[in-house]
């Protein structure tokens, strides 16, 4: 007979382990002797041991009890259910590792390359990560809604991109994002943005967009710069004056 002490031993497990076992009603409690202390039979040995093997393989604590009983046919049906789960576990960590993997790509993964190749054209050029990040988040908007004119609508900005004053205009425009709101350069500023909306009028991408989606393409201005909403409110009275 073996106290708790020795059994956990024996096996290679801890007495809390043991304890466990006994609270989940894996392994059976022996009474205490006269001394006060629990005496584990042989029995006790050879259940701890395929609890222990069980446990160790992968089986849920929730069906070694059943396996410990099985006949040997219940215990290979049992076990081939079990593998089958493990098999299907096993291909969810797959598919999630594989998207893990893809985020590496970073904007990548949500846009077509023609318009990571415009947003790194930006950052060559000297535009700051914010205003990356502001035409980022409207391209995913947009390439999600417009898959096909998307595609338009990017070749047209990247040919604007190579006027080398729309760079500059380009440049001024995401500095002007940190600028006082009363800075009398808006206003030049403004005189730009304003007629080149009205010559790029027939090609702008608004004129397919509802209000709502225009609305979300211009929220970043409202929540971020001071300096930009009063550029816009110049170029409003400029355009519509």
């Amino acid at each position: 007979m073996l106290t708790i002490k020795r059994l956990a031993g024996y096996v290679g497990v801890t007495v809390r382990a043991v304890r466990h076992y006994h609270q989940t009603g894996l392994l059976p409690e022996p009474e205490r002797d006269a001394s006060g202390y629990r005496r584990y039979p042989a029995q006790a040995v050879v259940d701890l041991i395929r609890i222990r093997t069980l446990t160790a393989a992968g089986v849920p604590l929730t069906r070694v009890h059943e396996l410990i009983r099985a006949t040997p046919e219940q215990f290979a049906a049992a076990v081939e259910e079990i593998g089958q789960g493990l098999t299907r576990q096993i291909e969810e960590l797959e598919q999630r590792r594989a998207g893990v993997a893809a985020l590496r790509a970073g904007d990548r993964m949500f846009l077509p390359a023609e318009i990571t190749d415009y947003l790194d054209q930006l950052r060559v050029l000297g535009v700051s990560e914010r205003g990356v990040r502001f035409e980022r988040d409207g391209w995913i908007v947009l390439a999600a809604a417009y898959p096909d004119r998307a595609l338009m609508w990017i070749a047209q900005k990247r040919e604007q991109l190579a006027d080398p004053d729309f760079r500059q205009f380009y440049v001024t425009y995401d500095q002007a994002h940190d600028w006082d709101p009363a800075d009398p350069r808006l206003d030049g500023l403004a005189d730009v943005m304003a007629a080149r909306l009205r010559q790029e009028a027939a090609q702008t991408v608004h004129e397919v967009l509802s209000a709502d989606e225009k609305s979300l393409l211009g929220a970043h201005v409202q929540d971020y710069s001071p300096a930009w909403i009063r550029l816009s409110e110049l170029v409003r009275h400029r355009t519509t004056s």
